[in-house]
């Protein structure tokens, strides 16, 4: 059986491997397709497309399937929808795509002079000079302030500083989840729910958001994750089923800002068949 990963991050936002790395570690563990889905940008994924072309043969081909993560409001915090199958040409995901990355800037100024003030010397410029154009996310703010002493480690910083209770913490303005859907399919691509445990609502919450994005649209749902346990992905597939939702899985690789997550494997037993791919693919049709 051939197996994909269809929620992959490289240093384009918050992951540490450029995209040909990213490509090339797939490539040797013989998985037949990525989804490249970055953090509010497609700007990895023409690289990672050139490099497969250039890794792929014959009796081991590699797709790369152009995505995005894109953040998105509901009742009052963030939640994540993949683009899969994106049009990276489309100019209305540029633009908006584009827009969703001022507004990050933004905050991120607004959060890194909250973090001055809290004595730890830090600016969007000197997290620039390390991570050149990569989308800034909180990962690169835990990065720095691990690096640089302030924090013990990533997970220190993001319990101390930068999770979204915290007093240093800085909302962002984010699109609706309609609005997000609607975008994703006018670039002509699939619209799955990211890791839907993470959220952290109960079952019956868990059913109101999903009914809600089912009403707008969305296509599938990311029940393979690295982070599930027990009964997790049974519950996921349930809501898959109640609501006509196609079923995705992705380990959501990050490189070393998420060291305990390996491309494909997750934290070790992750299997997502190909099988997935080609339920995606009529769906899309």
């Amino acid at each position: 059986m051939k197996y994909i990963d269809l929620h992959v991050h490289s240093n384009a936002s918050d992951g540490t491997l450029t995209p040909t790395e990213v490509v090339s570690l797939a490539a040797s563990l013989s998985l037949s397709a990525i989804a490249l889905t970055d953090h509010d940008t497609v700007a990895g994924v023409a690289e990672a497309q050139a490099a497969a072309l250039a890794k792929s043969d014959a009796s081991n081909p590699l797709r790369i399937i152009p995505g995005a993560e894109i953040s998105a409001a509901y009742n009052g915090r963030d939640i994540h929808i993949l683009g899969l199958f994106l049009d990276t040409k489309n100019n209305a995901l540029i633009k908006t795509l584009h827009e969703a990355v001022a507004k990050r800037e933004e905050r991120n100024e607004k959060m890194a002079a909250n973090l001055r003030g809290a004595g730890i010397d830090i600016t969007v410029d000197k997290l620039k000079a390390a991570e050149g154009e990569a989308v800034l996310t909180r990962a690169h703010f835990a990065k720095y302030m691990t690096e640089h002493g302030f924090t013990k480690s990533n997970k220190d910083a993001f319990d101390r500083f930068l999770n979204d209770s915290s007093p240093y913490y800085v909302a962002r303005d984010y699109l609706s989840p309609e609005a997000t859907i609607d975008l994703i399919h006018e670039a002509g691509g699939l619209a799955v729910l990211a890791h839907p445990l993470l959220y952290k609502y109960n079952l019956e919450q868990l059913d109101v958001l999903i009914s809600l994005l089912a009403g707008f649209g969305l296509d599938g749902i990311e029940a393979i994750y690295s982070l599930n346990t027990g009964f997790d992905e049974g519950i996921i597939r349930r809501y898959a089923n109640r609501y006509n939702l196609a079923l995705t899985g992705g380990s959501d690789f990050h490189g070393m800002n998420k060291p305990d997550i390996s491309l494909g494997s997750g934290k070790g037993n992750l299997k997502i068949p190909e099988s997935l791919l080609e339920s995606l693919e009529k769906r899309l049709k």
